[in-house]
């Protein structure tokens, strides 16, 4: 029984210290929202460079449920919704879930392991000898970009999967359904709401892994194996924590 209250105490002593962390972050925004070349470069090292495993992530994903909605829909004579059951679930669910794993998996770890090198180094110590503050200088702007790029590259991942090498190559050119229908079933059935949701739930996303991600590699312990494991458990954290927000906000979009 001492164990468990133990693990759940330092569980919750872990979460104060992480929203502390968070707080410190918010307030260095303004200040590393005045350094617009350091910000874009931080987005172009966890955006752009993410862009390739998410394009190519996000034709694969449209392809196998082009043919899985195909071979379903088929059964019941309803072949030409092949567009709108693509559309749907990949913006409502699938469209920001990947993309975030994806994003936890490439970028969120490399954000992880760079603070920590950091702090191996003792570079984040020496800013604060500088009278540097490395929240503002360092962790700040890599947050601030990770919450601009997950969006973006959760439309990408969207646009890829419905129309240019995801549903539409495979429903329309293998599979032979009208192009007029699918896309007029899209035009008719995805609303502006279900973008919005799906914007929501991205940017909530981005923010959940840059801030699991750059407090991991921030609070590492100096060594070797201490920004191994954080960097493990920044992706082992992130994705647990983007499953499980994706189910609250679903329930509370669909309420």
């Amino acid at each position: 029984m001492n164990g468990v209250w133990q693990v759940l105490s330092n569980f919750l002593a872990g979460l104060g210290r992480a929203q502390f962390f968070l707080l410190s972050i918010v307030q260095a925004i303004p200040s590393a929202l005045a350094r617009p070349r350091l910000l874009v470069q931080q987005t172009y090292s966890v955006g752009v460079l993410s862009l390739i495993i998410v394009v190519l992530s996000g034709s694969f994903v449209g392809m196998v449920l082009a043919l899985q909605g195909h071979r379903t829909l088929v059964r019941f004579g309803a072949a030409e919704s092949l567009g709108v059951f693509v559309a749907l679930t990949i913006i409502r669910e699938l469209g920001p879930v990947v993309t975030a794993l994806l994003f936890a998996g490439r970028a969120g770890s490399a954000l992880a392991a760079e603070i920590g090198l950091m702090r191996a180094t003792d570079q984040l110590s020496a800013m604060e000898m500088m009278a540097v503050d490395p929240v503002r200088r360092v962790v700040a702007p890599r947050f601030i970009a990770g919450l601009i790029s997950m969006p973006l590259l959760s439309g990408i991942f969207t646009i890829m999967a419905i129309g240019v090498a995801g549903g539409h190559a495979i429903g329309v050119d293998l599979l032979g359904v009208d192009a007029g229908s699918y896309w007029s079933q899209i035009r008719a059935n995805v609303e502006i709401e279900d973008i919005r949701q799906s914007f929501v739930k991205a940017i909530v996303f981005g923010a959940a892994i840059s801030w699991i991600a750059v407090y991991q590699g921030y609070h590492a312990v100096p060594t070797s194996e201490g920004v191994s494991r954080a960097t493990t458990s920044t992706v082992v954290v992130s994705s647990l924590s983007v499953l499980a927000l994706d189910f609250v906000l679903t329930a509370f979009m669909f309420r």
